[in-house]
């Protein structure tokens, strides 16, 4: 008989089913053996946490340093799955990651900088910050370069900084989706975008234009692109001057302007996709579970955060990265918010 104490077993068990390993992996884990890669034992790590059960004291390891990691507001589910990829990975590598989040009216980046060099971070990740704006001044990340803090721009390129970058391939984003709504027989499509002063906006903005005369002959496509907010009302405000104007498909810029651009399509007794097509960007969770499902492209998160922590980890290590930027290529995931053309009577 075995000599294992039934409820160790029991948890051994539900933890391998968490994990999807086996109980000898789990069992190798929790004992601190050798032969077991980083992701398996962080995914026996998660499952034990998801669980609820406790680490064992020996799995309690020392921090190998602090590392700040800064994200704008949380409303945009695309954030928050930006920091628990990045923030799981900064852990098994044996860092200690202080989270970041801006709120309008609240904390800024610059006092979060303050706060994190006061607390002696080894280095920061800035995810979608000042440096994806066009308007903000690029000194603040010349100033902590000069010190010689390492630091990682995610989503937002910021030419003459001295610092790995690392982005999702914005034009090819909106090559996918117009390339999937003019196979699908649109020949009206709009664009509704956030502010323009973002460098993920433009870069949308230009190959929306070049795609619109690329494949439908339209010289002229700013009237069929609508600045607003990256928000649920910005997409409702923005597909309802698109709506108006007569086109049939929107692609959006994320994915709550999408879910906005179907509020606004339901508001006016249109139906999606039957009457009009929705392609938002990002692929955040939940999306796939709207009514209906969201047809969108998606950002490769998780690999830009593996990218983004590797490639800081090296530099707080002084092996210095490329400072070309980095992008990653993303993925056009087919739902129920796309359809046919409706035909013109």
């Amino acid at each position: 008989m075995s000599s294992t104490p039934p409820h160790v077993r029991t948890r051994l068990t539900d933890v391998a089913d968490q994990a999807g390993v086996s109980t000898a992996t789990v069992s190798r884990v929790l004992n601190g053996k050798q032969g077991v890669s980083s992701q398996t034992r962080q995914a026996v790590l998660a499952a034990l946490d998801m669980l609820g059960y406790e680490r064992p004291e020996k799995l309690r390891t020392r921090s190998a340093g602090l590392v700040g990691l800064i994200v704008p507001e949380l409303t945009n589910p695309v954030f928050p799955t930006f920091a628990q990829y990045i923030e799981s990975m900064l852990s098994v590598r044996g860092y200690t990651p202080l989270l970041c989040t801006q709120s309008p009216g609240g904390t800024t980046e610059d006092e979060y900088v303050e706060m994190l060099l006061e607390h002696d971070v080894d280095g920061i990740v800035f995810v979608s910050g000042l440096h994806a704006d066009t308007s903000a001044s690029r000194e603040r990340y010349h100033r902590l370069r000069s010190r010689g803090l390492p630091i990682v721009l995610l989503n937002g390129f910021a030419e003459g900084v001295d610092a790995p970058a690392i982005s999702s391939d914005d034009g090819a984003a909106i090559d996918l989706a117009v390339r999937h709504l003019v196979a699908l027989g649109h020949r009206s499509i709009g664009l509704a975008i956030g502010p323009d002063r973002f460098v993920p906006a433009q870069r949308k903005v230009v190959s929306f234009a070049e795609n619109l005369r690329k494949h439908l002959g339209v010289l002229d496509a700013g009237q069929h692109i609508v600045s607003t907010l990256f928000t649920v009302e910005g997409g409702q405000a923005a597909a309802g001057e698109l709506i108006a104007s007569g086109h049939t498909a929107i692609v959006c810029g994320s994915d709550l302007m999408a879910l906005g651009a179907i509020r606004a399509a339901r508001a006016r007794g249109l139906r999606v996709p039957e009457d009009i097509s929705v392609v938002g960007y990002d692929d955040s969770p939940l999306m796939a579970f709207t009514d209906p499902p969201l047809t969108t492209v998606r950002q490769p998160a998780l690999a830009m955060g593996e990218a983004a922590v590797a490639t800081l980890v090296a530099e707080i290590s002084g092996t210095r990265g490329l400072r070309t930027e980095l992008l990653f290529h993303p993925e056009l995931i087919v739902r129920g918010s796309t359809g046919a053309a409706p035909v013109v009577p």
